[in-house]
């Protein structure tokens, strides 16, 4: 078969199969060990959430045989439940990394589908990590096909879904697949099974809900379900992303671009530019929180406030700022994390971690009446600096109105975690730390974070998850 007649499906096995079988860039390997170390912190960080131990107890409750570790859990599960339960935990707390200009967060499917899958088969780290790299870059691709530079926005997102769980199962199902060892035909098959599992609709982002935590793990889970499917028989349609009855009709009602799936296959990797989170939040409120806390910097007291504008692109107000009145006042800390006016004031108040840390989004800060009597001052619009620059960046301008009368603005123009403004070593180890701490001892983390960053040279995954197995279990808090 000619490089012509290939289907984009088949386009994507046979770089999956090359990379799974002469390797990866060095600078891809770097960023897997570092989006797997983030991973797993933010798992062990989740266990606060109630919704963590709901998914749990739901994966216990089913039973079967033991195959692959829940972070945080003694007992081993099936392959396809960790992958689930571990998805979910990577994404429940918002703090997970994001590429731009496709606006999804890939690492929180696809590293807990290659782990399970990976632990399951027994295959190696070098294995593992090419698994991740090519499964990362299989659902930044399939993302940036939905991606409309005319638009300026996803495609996907414009239609309310989510593609962070649509591309994300598809990525998962190619890592999955690769460690479990399939040809292309195989790895074929399975992206024809899981474009029948991939969904997801993002409305909790506006109006709330928990729904969007399960998002990552019900990816996760499609992918594994799919290879182990395809090792057992089933087929699926060659032309199933281009087809007129395949995933972009279904998705995107035909409107996508397969160069973006196809250009620099093998050659140029996304992997290494997908954007860190320094704060456990929405990614388009982060640009508001660096604008608070510069703010702060200057001297700005919430006491001061008379005014707050906070610009930023256009789509990304129905997210942040709307319904204001909701987004004014967050019941709980996980409607706090997709507030625009909450992010100002977290900024402006200060916090932990980076600069705003997990606990600076806790129901009883969402509902404090220092923050609420801030937040009722802040409105969220459309500026028009900030929609030239979206969605390559999440940018704010915030201007401030003092009750003395003076105006001040901050632009802040570049995410930070993303190329421009990249996290150092140092950063990434601190964020791991902070997820992990009151949960795991210090020597355990030191041991998890030299392993995981070596994870290319492991002979196997369970010695590296062992020592995330049982976990310190606090309060939950939202």
């Amino acid at each position: 078969m000619t490089e012509s007649e290939r289907t984009l499906s088949q386009h994507l096995a046979a770089f999956a199969v090359d990379a799974a079988t002469h390797g990866v860039p060095a600078e891809v390997v770097t960023s897997v060990g570092q989006r797997t170390l983030d991973v797993l912190g933010l798992c062990v960080a989740a266990h606060r959430l109630p919704t963590s131990a709901a998914a749990i107890g739901h994966v216990l409750d089913q039973g079967g045989h033991e195959q692959a570790t829940i972070i945080g859990e003694p007992t081993r599960v099936t392959a396809a439940q960790a992958a689930f339960a571990n998805g979910v935990l990577a994404h429940s707390l918002d703090y997970d990394d994001t590429h731009l200009p496709s606006v999804l967060h890939p690492s929180a499917s696809v590293v807990p589908a290659a782990l399970a899958a990976a632990e399951h088969a027994g295959a190696s780290g070098e294995l593992t990590v090419r698994a991740i790299a090519v499964g990362l870059e299989v659902a930044v691709r399939l993302g940036m096909a939905g991606y409309d530079s005319e638009l300026g926005n996803s495609v996907f997102f414009e239609h309310g879904q989510h593609a962070t769980s649509i591309t994300g199962a598809m990525g998962s199902a190619v890592a999955a697949a690769v460690v479990y060892g399939l040809d292309e035909q195989g790895i074929t098959d399975v992206l024809g099974l899981t474009a029948s599992m991939a969904s997801g609709v993002i409305e909790a982002n506006r109006t709330g809900g928990t729904v969007k935590r399960l998002h990552c793990g019900l990816a996760a889970q499609a992918g594994v379900t799919a290879a182990q499917l395809v090792r057992r028989g089933f087929t699926g349609p060659p032309t199933v992303l281009e087809g007129r009855f395949g995933f972009f009709q279904a998705w995107l009602h035909g409107q996508f671009f397969p160069e973006a799936v196809t250009d620099g296959l093998g050659t140029e990797w996304s992997v290494p530019g997908i954007f860190f989170k320094p704060y456990p939040a929405n990614h388009f409120t982060h640009t508001t929180v660096d604008a608070g806390r510069a703010l702060r910097e200057r001297g700005l007291t919430p006491e001061q406030v008379a005014e707050v504008v906070v610009g930023v692109a256009g789509s990304t107000v129905r997210t942040i700022g709307e319904p204001i009145e909701v987004k004014r006042a967050p019941e709980t800390g996980y409607q706090a994390q997709f507030s625009g006016p909450y992010a100002f004031a977290a900024g402006l108040f200060g916090g932990g971690g980076l600069g705003t840390g997990l606990d600076d989004y806790s129901d009883e800060l969402a509902q404090d009446p220092a923050r609420r009597a801030l937040m009722a001052k802040v409105s969220v619009v459309a500026h028009e600096v900030c929609d030239e620059i979206y969605p390559f960046q999440f940018p704010a301008v915030v201007t401030v109105t003092t009750a003395s009368g003076e105006v001040l603005v901050e632009e802040v123009l570049a995410n930070r975690g993303g190329p421009a403004r990249p996290l150092t070593d140092d950063e990434l180890a601190t964020k791991f730390r902070d997820n992990v701490a009151g949960r795991v001892g210090d020597d355990v983390a030191a041991q998890v974070s030299d392993d995981v960053l070596a994870l290319h040279l492991a002979p196997d995954l369970a010695s590296v998850l062992r020592p995330l197995s049982t976990i310190t279990h606090q309060g939950e808090s939202q």
